[in-house]
């Protein structure tokens, strides 16, 4: 591509690999511009089937799929990294331009090669085994190469708490699928962190605000996300130059979130890092002055990186489903947020819904911080997402 203004009004094609809420919210921004798109997702009923030029339906890890959606597009990203990475290394040797790269993907997608690559580039991370299956820990804590507390961790296809446990005795072993997984320590930690740092292929660089997650006991999920973090400055300062060495060693294009710990002595410890657009970076859709979709947008497109600092304080509240209800989506309480100060719901379009299934989300912004929180703890109350009928 030449001349930036070729992107826009043109046959220029972005094609995106996944059709979920975060390829949907990516089509916000691809409208705004009139960058043509081509979307493929596994399902029919994909959030973003809706808003792109061209959607297919299609299996994101099969080969063929991969390699026949990708030949015809000008740039190639992902939404979600469960996708075939041998395509996309074929594609980008074919001269399609794809970001993340591939060996971005390939190191990211496995959580034993990710943490091997953090000791490798000496990021400071938790302490980790890896193991080839599930079933070799038994022999590791009978040695004493492992001790209990630990977290067990699928290498592949874990999501939003799916394929993470903690262990904290024998019997919390049970039942686990027999994979490639690695048992992390355990870190006692004041706060769970995360910075999103943005990269064009000029190589310019800049980092949002570090946020600050609460998760929901149960689910392993993130309930909260609050910007700016309420910590001090200088761990914040900490926080977003451990972020900028893990994408300075990465060196990836586009975003990349990096989730954090702080432990207890202040100490930023890298938990895994996703090289898309990401929860903990919805805030900045109400919150900066440009958002995470448009800033991956810029950046993989060679465009200059937008400002990344904070217009107002948001908090971000997830809208799960509710436990108990499982079939076609119903939002109870939607009116009654609406009249609530500086509340703005976002809807994924997911018809049907299921315990803990991410549904959409709810950004509260206010001047005050505290004032936002007391907000999101009230739509957190009032808002439910529920079946039409109750799960047998």
């Amino acid at each position: 591509m030449g001349a930036s203004q070729d992107y826009f009004s043109s046959d220029f094609t972005l094609g995106i690999l996944g059709g979920g809420q975060l390829g949907k919210m990516l089509l916000y921004e691809t409208r705004k511009w009139d960058v043509r798109t081509k979307v493929v997702d596994p399902s029919a009923a994909a959030p973003a089937q809706l808003a792109c030029n061209t959607f297919e339906q299609g299996d994101l890890m099969d080969y063929q799929t991969v390699m026949d959606f990708g030949k015809d597009v000008d740039v190639l990203t992902i939404e979600i990294e469960n996708v075939n990475v041998q395509a996309l290394e074929d594609l980008a040797a074919a001269g399609v331009t794809v970001y993340p790269q591939p060996k971005t993907l390939r190191t990211i997608q496995n959580k034993a090669t990710q943490k091997l690559f953090y000791t490798d580039h000496g990021i400071p991370t938790a302490p980790f085994s890896r193991f080839a299956y599930t079933s070799e820990i038994e022999d590791s804590l009978n040695n004493g190469g492992i001790s209990f507390p630990f977290v067990w961790k699928s290498a592949r296809f874990g999501y939003d708490g799916q394929g993470v446990k903690i262990i904290r005795n024998r019997k919390d072993l049970e039942g686990l699928p027999n994979v490639e997984c690695i048992a992390e320590t355990l870190v006692p930690f004041q706060n769970e962190l995360a910075v999103i740092v943005a990269r064009n292929p000029q190589g310019e660089v800049r980092t949002y605000p570090v946020v600050e997650m609460e998760f929901h006991p149960e689910a392993n999920q993130v309930e909260y996300v609050l910007c700016p973090a309420r910590i001090p400055e200088a761990v914040a300062r900490e926080a977003r130059e451990v972020a900028l060495k893990v994408s300075r060693s990465l060196g990836h294009v586009g975003l990349l979130a990096v989730e954090m710990f702080r432990t207890r002595e202040d100490q930023i410890l890298v938990n895994e890092v996703a090289p898309r657009p990401h929860n903990s970076g919805h805030f900045s859709i109400e919150g900066s002055f440009t958002n995470q979709f448009e800033q991956h947008l810029r950046a993989i497109l060679g465009l200059p990186l937008g400002e990344t600092e904070n217009k107002v304080a948001t908090v971000m509240v997830n809208l799960v489903g509710a436990e108990g209800y499982q079939g076609q989506v119903q939002y109870q309480g939607i009116s009654e947020i609406l009249g609530m100060p500086g509340v703005t719901p976002h809807i994924y379009g997911k018809r049907d819904t299921r315990p803990f299934r991410k549904m959409g989300h709810v950004t509260i912004a206010d001047a005050s911080l505290e004032k936002a929180r007391e907000t999101a703890a009230q739509v957190k109350q009032t808002i439910e997402v529920r079946s039409k009928t109750k799960k047998a």
